[in-house]
């Protein structure tokens, strides 16, 4: 006959779950790296999985032969201010005179293009108001300068490239001062350099609600968030990026307040993203979750160990087949048609078992994990069926990195105008590099337009 267990016993044994279970805590805690966890690469404690490394091919560093030249590229002619024309004078076998005109059977002339930079790249224009004095009654009259020519001392190419410098090269105002005086031979005062960011921020005002209309309306955006400061204190730089377009906004909420101020209150479209909690608002069938961001989670349950561990490895091999897929899809190889035949067939039924056996599983936090991956099984194939769409959110991530680098050298902005110029450089930027179009005309162009009253360039193309 087997004795009931006393009271303390059973506290005990109680006691002891805890203690393992907090213990497993702790444990996953020191085992996260950028692997298996949201830590960047740089934050990788020393027990971390080495880097992959890829072995050596025994070719030599740089360009490999039949690489297409980038540098070597020939500039217009419209770039081009001198040309030095070479010609020979006498033929180099029997040294007969040769005519000055190239003739129908010469070929075309080879050519070398040497570029430099002036010494004072910057021209300046200085006008003069004189005065004359009337022979006959004395009076002296003065020429004055047109208060339109005196209202501004730096040019808008000038203020353009200087705003580049601090809103996409991230200089801090310091440095910029010192590149205008060292490199572009025009000083500036400090104040300036600040002073001219909120002329282009107010140049870029009309830009930006453009790139924010076409963002909302998109059928696909890639939206995500990340820290930002303003005067120390939390805000957030949310960013909605499409084929063609970056939206960027600073808010203080990291919720629904700060999606609204990105997308508007109505959300419309289907949203890439990772599984922040404020993007629950819109329904399974238009969200795609990052399949990066879940790549990472199914290997924190392989690392965690335990009654998850098994779950962990076959979602990540399964991983591993869908980006297989997707990739020949991307590449042009295969058609989405074939990728969700592939998915329905042989991914998502294994997809699906796994969740629900790792939701079941002895160890919380996987089966927490398995069971919100679970509820919004629907948002993991939303890419297979809609053109537009991908498997992971790295087109909103890759649009973030130079703001995250910005924030760690600047700390962010020291007030409300200075949010507003980070918001609408970053727009018009990414917008352009997005087109392929040339960003300091663009910004050229909006800066003269805004100084004489005028509307600001479209940001969009019309195709």
């Amino acid at each position: 006959m087997v004795e009931p267990e006393c009271q303390g016993c059973r506290e005990l044994r109680r006691r002891v779950a805890e203690l393992e279970a907090t213990v497993r805590e702790l444990q996953a805690r020191l085992g996260q790296n950028s692997s298996n966890s949201s830590l960047p690469p740089s934050a990788n404690p020393p027990s971390a999985p080495a880097p992959v490394i890829k072995e050596p091919t025994g070719k030599k560093p740089g360009g490999q032969p039949g690489h297409p030249p980038v540098l070597r590229q020939r500039l217009p002619a419209d770039r081009v201010r001198h040309v030095h024309v070479l010609t020979p004078t006498h033929c180099r076998r029997c040294h007969a005179p040769l005519p000055a005109d190239a003739g129908a059977g010469d070929p075309a002339p080879t050519w070398h293009q040497v570029a430099e930079l002036p010494r004072r790249p910057v021209e300046v224009t200085e006008y003069q108001g004189h005065s004359r004095t009337c022979p006959g009654c004395g009076e002296v009259t003065h020429a004055a300068i047109p208060a339109e020519v005196k209202a501004h001392s730096i040019g808008p190419r000038l203020t353009a490239a200087l705003a580049f410098l601090t809103g996409r090269c991230h200089l801090s105002k310091r440095a910029v001062e010192e590149v205008a005086d060292a490199v572009l031979g025009a000083p500036v005062a400090l104040g300036t350099v600040s002073h001219l960011e909120g002329r282009v921020s107010a140049a870029l005002a009309a830009p930006h609600a453009e790139a924010a209309e076409a963002v909302r309306h998109a059928e696909v955006k890639h939206v995500d968030e990340t820290s930002w400061k303003k005067a120390g204190r939390l805000c957030w730089l949310w960013a909605a990026v499409t084929r063609t377009t970056a939206l960027f906004v600073v808010h203080a909420s990291r919720g629904a307040a700060g999606l609204g101020a990105l997308l508007g209150q109505a959300v419309t479209g289907i949203l890439c993203t990772d599984r922040w909690r404020v993007y629950e608002r819109v329904p399974a069938g238009r969200r795609q979750l990052c399949w990066a961001h879940l790549k990472r989670d199914f290997q924190a349950m392989a690392d965690r160990g335990g009654a998850g561990a098994a779950v962990g490895l076959n979602l990540l091999a399964l991983t591993g087949v869908l980006f297989a897929w997707w990739y020949k899809v991307r590449d042009g190889t295969r058609t989405r048609g074939w990728l969700q035949r592939r998915i329905e067939a042989d991914v998502r039924p294994d997809v699906v078992a796994e969740l629900r056996r790792g939701s079941a599983c002895g160890c919380a936090k996987t089966a927490a994990t398995c069971r919100e991956v679970l509820a919004w099984e629907a948002a993991l194939w939303t890419f297979a069926y809609h053109a537009g769409a991908e498997p992971t959110n790295n087109r909103a991530e890759r649009a973030l990195r130079p703001a995250v680098l910005w924030r760690k050298r600047s700390f962010g902005c020291h007030s409300e105008a200075g949010c507003r110029f980070v918001e609408r450089l970053l727009t018009v930027v990414q917008t352009l590099r997005l087109q392929g179009r040339d960003v300091l005309d663009y910004l050229q162009a909006a800066l003269t337009a805004h100084r004489s009253g005028l509307p600001a360039p479209k940001l969009l193309n019309a195709g």
